[in-house]
């Protein structure tokens, strides 16, 4: 459980990181693409060198194709989630929001035990994601929707990488599948647009990338240990270093109530690994 709990803050440092950056570029919509874009190459690349050292990757590629299938809209309604509201709120709503879904569709659908501790720890912690935001409903409701896929997808990969003899593969097929899929969108949308973009920004882009591939990869792994809720809501303390970036890196006010949505999340947080 300690390796899971490691693997699950580790991941939580990374999606904070990359999200911040989609958020920060001025054109949210072609960074997000951009660095699914440079992502896919990457495990691409490293799927075809895996064949070649050492045979074909065996996953369920299956749930890769359900996963790729649910990211789509998860991308579009994150960048419109980010368009209409402030760091600091549509990240824990939807990232929050995703958790306690992915939880609840883990004991339903994937038989997962969870004791009664570690309940009150997600319980705990989801009230203090949302704490940590406040909007109208008209500015919530693209992170409300992110939420909900996100709690989709989380169960479909769990199930995946527990399926999965080589789950390092799978969770690198999640990406060619992802990428495929929002470049598609994009040529048909933006064409104009992305190549100059990635001309421009391939640096961000590609921090970005390894950034996502890397969070990814940790939460997938981390799930093969743990409990689909304990590694979701675990990972979304991320949701402590976005509050503190939109606080002091992008302006966003009303700090008080970040820091007391932040206690909230930490007192649920230790009794979630109390609770494990």
């Amino acid at each position: 459980m300690l390796l899971a709990t490691l693997m699950a803050l580790g991941a939580a440092l990374l999606h904070a990181g990359w999200n911040f950056a989609v958020k920060r570029n001025v054109d949210s919509g072609l960074a997000l693409w951009g660095q699914f874009f440079i992502a896919m190459l990457l495990a691409t690349g490293a799927l075809g060198l895996w064949w070649i050292i050492d045979g074909l990757p065996r996953f369920a590629w299956q749930y890769t194709l359900l996963s790729g299938v649910t990211h789509l809209p998860y991308s579009l309604l994150l960048v419109r989630a980010y368009n209409t509201g402030d760091f600091s709120m549509s990240y824990p709503v939807a990232r929050g929001g995703g958790a306690v879904g992915a939880a609840l569709l883990g004991v339903l659908l994937l038989n997962d035990d969870l004791s009664w501790l570690t309940a009150t720890g997600i319980v705990t912690a989801a009230c203090g994601f949302f704490l940590l935001s406040r909007g109208s409903l008209r500015q919530m409701r693209f992170a409300l929707a992110t939420a909900a896929i996100i709690g989709v997808y989380t169960a479909i990969d769990a199930t995946g990488v527990r399926n999965s003899t080589d789950p390092a593969a799978y969770a690198l097929s999640i990406f060619v599948v992802t990428g495929i899929g929002l470049t598609a969108w994009t040529l048909a949308t933006r064409r104009r647009e992305m190549f100059a973009a990635l001309h421009l920004q391939w640096r961000p882009f590609g921090f970005a990338a390894i950034g996502t591939l890397g969070s990814y990869c940790l939460t997938l792994l981390a799930m093969r240990l743990a409990p689909v809720g304990y590694v979701a809501v675990l990972r979304e303390s991320s949701v402590l270093i976005a509050a503190f970036v939109g606080w002091k890196l992008l302006g966003e006010t009303d700090h008080r109530r970040r820091i007391g949505g932040a206690a909230v999340v930490l007192v649920g947080l230790v009794t979630l690994v109390a609770g494990g």
